[in-house]
């Protein structure tokens, strides 16, 4: 599911913040956004634009300009803000309002990408490949009725590692790997093609009996300042993918297959979590330390169904939620 960056949503509930005049809070979503007192109202429809949107250069949006127009989680009077909430006069006149609708193409709105490392990023051999799903989960903010959806179902949480996206494959015999968005030529250069050649990946896949990929983060040394403490790179899997039957590994399949070839996956936290939780109860849930160094807060948390299982808003049944601590310590 592509990421909204800019949509139509509704005020769902606005809340005043202790100690505050001018400003309040509300709730869009799952998000809480501080807005200017008496801006809005319960049920009147905004311009929602999420964390790591950047907006255009519009006289509407000057107000962003010393921060290169990009929104960031910020702290207001002790309060967590995420995301700006605009009129609806920032839209085209005529355009048609429709509670959920998408309007990051229509407002030009682009998603803030961070500088990657050159050894990181490699010769480009192609886009990345359409026949395996990028990584990247919806927010609970952002899908709140999930929630309800899948209540009671049982979950396995994992910790969200903070490094570069990795993703190897092998398909009809051909080997690649590829980062967030690009299939990569191999060169000796590259920090991820070094990764897989080291741990033998290709061999592993080929040892399957189907085509399938590989997904994990590289971490440690040279990658995103080695907030991890490692003396060398490393991975941790997160997925495996049957490219053949187009799913998912369960979780069972999937850490029985890393076992077996002794790669490391992301830290699980439980492997039994019954959803019976609100967006605010697991945010709170996502604070903690990081397994990997227990002196940094971890980035986040992510939850996904023990079976593999579709949901209609979101696809594959899989979340993220992230630790606001990190976002205020570590967001560019």
């Amino acid at each position: 599911m592509e990421r909204k960056l800019a949509s139509i949503q509704r005020v769902v509930e606005v809340n005043p913040i202790q100690g505050a005049d001018k400003i309040e809070v509300a709730k869009i979503l799952g998000w809480l956004v501080v807005i200017k007192k008496g801006e809005y109202k319960p049920g009147d429809l905004c311009v929602y634009a999420e964390i790591d949107s950047i907006m255009p250069e519009r006289a509407e949006f000057e107000f962003l300009k010393d921060r290169h127009y990009r929104i960031k989680t910020v702290k207001l009077r002790g309060q967590i803000s995420q995301g700006i909430a605009f009129k609806l006069s920032v839209l085209p006149p005529g355009t048609k309002i429709e509670e959920g609708m998408d309007v990051t193409d229509m407002l030009g709105v682009t998603k803030y990408l961070p500088r990657i490392p050159a050894q990181l990023m490699g010769v480009t051999k192609g886009d990345f490949p359409s026949f395996i799903p990028k990584t990247d989960e919806q927010r609970i903010q952002s899908v709140p009725g999930v929630l309800e959806r899948h209540k009671g179902r049982v979950f396995y949480v994992t910790e969200k590692v903070d490094g570069s996206s990795m993703t190897v494959y092998r398909r009809e015999g051909v080997f690649g790997v590829c980062s967030r968005n690009l299939d990569l030529l191999e060169t000796a250069e590259n920090a991820l093609w070094k990764m897989a050649r080291q741990l033998g990946l290709e061999e592993k896949l080929a040892a399957l009996g189907f085509d399938a990929a590989i997904q994990a983060e590289l971490f440690g040394m040279g990658v995103q300042g080695n907030r991890y403490a490692r003396e060398k790179a490393e991975i941790a899997v997160f997925n495996i993918f049957n490219i053949a039957e187009h799913c998912y590994l369960d979780y069972a399949e999937f850490t029985d297959a890393c076992k077996k070839w002794n790669l490391p996956t992301v830290p699980v936290i439980d492997d039994a979590f019954v959803l019976n939780h609100n967006v605010d109860e697991l945010i709170k849930a996502a604070e903690g330390s990081s397994k990997l160094n227990p002196a940094i807060p971890r980035e986040g948390i992510v939850i996904r169904s023990l079976q593999e299982t579709r949901d209609p808003e979101v696809g594959r049944l899989s979340f993220k939620v992230i630790n606001n601590q990190f976002l205020l310590k570590f967001e560019e």
